[in-house]
Parts: C-alpha cells; structure tokens; sequence
C-alpha cells in the first residue's frame, strides 16, 4: 500500500522575486479539478484574478486562500505556517495545498520545518509532495553568467546566493521566460545551473505554462535525495579536508573543503573576495575572524558574486556557566570542540573547474591572522 494513500499532496513553489511564481500560480490552477488550499507568503499582497478562477470549475473557485505575510515562512512565520498546515491536514473537503514562498525564502528551512512537523505528527493527513523552483533564465543568462548587471539592477551579491540556495534545494526547475533566449543561451543556462543541482529535471516555459502533471503526478519529495543532490552537499559527502587533491564528480566539477582552527584577518579575506579565482563556482561556509571572537559570519559566492553575512554567536563565545550546563546537557557537543577555541572555525566547500586546491588553500593560508 502506498504510503501518500488518503493523504493531502503539499506542492511548495520557490523562486526570487519576479521569477513568475504567481503566474504559475494561476496556470496550475486554471487546470487544477480539485479542492484546493493555497498558502501565499510574501512580502506584497498576491492578486489571483478572481475572473480567472472563475472559470476553472466550481471547486476551485472554492479555493481557501491563506496569507502569511510580514515574514517569512522558513523562518519568522515559521510557527504560523506548521499551525495552517496542521489546521489544513484536518479539513475533509481539502484535497491538495499549494504553498508559494516568498522570494526570500530558504526552501531547505521549509522541508526541515515540514518534516519536523511530520516526525512529530506522524498521523498527519499531508505531506511534501514536491519543491518547484521557478528561475528566471533570461536574468541568471544575463546577471549571473554574463555579468551585465545595469547600475538599477545591481544588488549584492546575497540575491544571486539566495537564487542559487533555491535552485540547489528542489526536485523540480522551472526556467521560465525562456523564450527570451535562444537556443544556445538556454543551454547555456542548463549547463551552468546543472553544476549547482545535478539531479533536479529542468522543463523550460514561457509564462508559467507547463503541464501541471509534471509537477502534481511526479515522485514523492525525498528530502534525503534532494539534498544529497546539491553541489555543496555533494562536496561535503566526498572529501575529508586533509586530502591533497580535490574530489572531481561525473561533470568535470572539482570540490574540497577546507577546515581551519585559526581566525581569518577580515582584511586580508575582503581582499582575497574581491580578487576571487575566477575558477571556483561555488563556495559556502562558516568563518572567524579575528576581530570577532563572537560572531559567526557566513560566507556564500556564486559566480561573480559573494557576500558575507554575520549570522548568531559562536556557542565558545556563551558565558561559562550557561556553556557548561549546554555541554553538559548535550555532550555531543564536545566531539567536534577544541580546547583552545571552542566551536570556533573556518569551514568552507569550494566548488569549481580548472583549479587547484593547493594554490586556493595557499590563498587562504595567507588571510589566516597568526
């Protein structure tokens, strides 16, 4: 027996701002026959024309529509969208939940919270059915693989990191507004975000048009595959940071990570980014630096560009009596702690072609404050 019998497929939608998520939004469910529940969360209100839904049969025009805004649900509305999801799983009339992200949002922080949910709720009448990412080819063409960024256009380099997170975190790509490139543009584009997702099938549409029965009838998500299946977890799983040499995929891609106790010097890392080898793809991690015992700071690059992010505090930096009942309530913790620094560290993957992990690893050997 099929364990998804009798339960409610959840479809998450993710995608930047203005990748064409509410279109496929309403493409899917102009089609769509069944009742439907649809969580929207963004930053601005979304406008599903009631026209539209008019005419797509009685039950969809019963759509429950939920709002989640001022936050985001993988993290700040992260209670509040498990608490519709619960209060969804219990409605009999329901029969299917969309869920469309907000543009900001981590779909991996979604999964992990929607399977929490389940783990604690294993009699819950839902469950993830699929993570789409809808991609704007014609903007990764332009901005990320091309780099013609305008002056108006120019953001940090946290928009195309966030892009590249939800490409990497699916089983399903999108590459909308496909039409806006030729043939050999867009596979250009397939070829470049093939090395951040090498599992994930890309359907390429105009509009949001696709056959809804690639997104609705398609395998049951698999948190495990999906994540197994991204370039920074594929480099995780394949090297131990004191191997000489970088471990190459099926596609030419070389990876390593790199472990260091020691704290980088800010200014020597700011200028290692800005001069960043123009060989490396991607890198993700956690640094130190030495003018910051306290805080963590997340370091992401994707192409060309990079950014770095102070994220919580480091646990060495927690007072000592509230550290020691921490550790002694999770000894765990211990395995993975140095006497000297605590769970202080540089842990980065570096993602790339044509490198070699000497030369990096020399570079960064050269940022290290001693």
């Amino acid at each position: 027996m099929d364990w998804r019998e009798g339960k409610k497929p959840v479809i998450l939608i993710t995608g930047y701002l203005g990748s064409g998520k509410t279109t496929l939004m309403q493409h899917l469910l102009s089609q769509e026959q069944r009742k439907i529940a649809l969580i929207v969360n963004d930053m601005g209100s979304i406008n599903i024309d009631a026209g539209l839904l008019g005419k797509t049969g009685n039950k969809v025009a019963q759509v429950e529509m939920v709002e989640l805004q001022n936050g985001c649900i993988c993290c700040t509305l992260r209670e509040e969208f498990i608490a519709e999801i619960e209060r969804i799983s219990n409605e009999p009339d329901i029969e299917a939940v969309f869920v469309e992200a907000s543009g900001i949002s981590e779909p991996s922080a979604i999964a992990a919270s929607f399977l929490d949910y389940e783990d604690e709720k294993p009699e819950t009448n839902v469950y993830l059915s699929s993570i789409v990412s809808v991609v704007d080819a014609d903007r990764i063409y332009r901005e990320f693989l091309h780099d013609l960024q305008s002056e108006t256009e120019a953001e940090d380099g946290d928009v195309i990191n966030l892009i590249i997170d939800q490409i990497e975190f699916c089983n399903l790509i999108l590459l909308n507004k496909s039409d806006l490139l030729t043939d050999a543009q867009l596979d250009e584009v397939k070829t470049a975000l093939r090395d951040f997702q090498s599992h994930a099938e890309m359907i390429p549409c105009v509009h949001g048009n696709v056959d809804p029965a690639v997104i609705l009838d398609g395998e049951a998500f698999d948190y495990d595959e999906v994540l197994a299946s991204s370039s920074v977890q594929r480099a995780l799983n394949s090297n131990e940071p004191e191997a000489k040499e970088a471990c190459m995929d099926e596609y030419g891609i070389t990876s390593f990570v790199y472990e260091e106790r020691r704290p980088f010097n800010r200014e020597r890392f700011t200028d290692l980014v800005e001069h960043y080898p123009k060989a490396l793809i991607r890198t993700k991690g956690y640094v130190w630096f030495s003018d910051d015992d306290r805080h963590i700071q997340l370091f992401e690059q994707a192409g060309r560009n990079a950014s770095i992010t102070e994220l919580s505090e480091w646990m060495a930096a927690t007072p000592k009596e509230e550290l020691d009942l921490i550790l002694s309530e999770f000894p765990e913790i211990q395995n993975d702690w140095d006497k000297t620094y605590g769970d202080r560290i540089n842990q980065l993957v570096f993602i790339g072609k044509g490198y070699q992990k000497a030369e990096i690893v020399g570079q960064l050997t050269g940022c290290l404050d001693v």
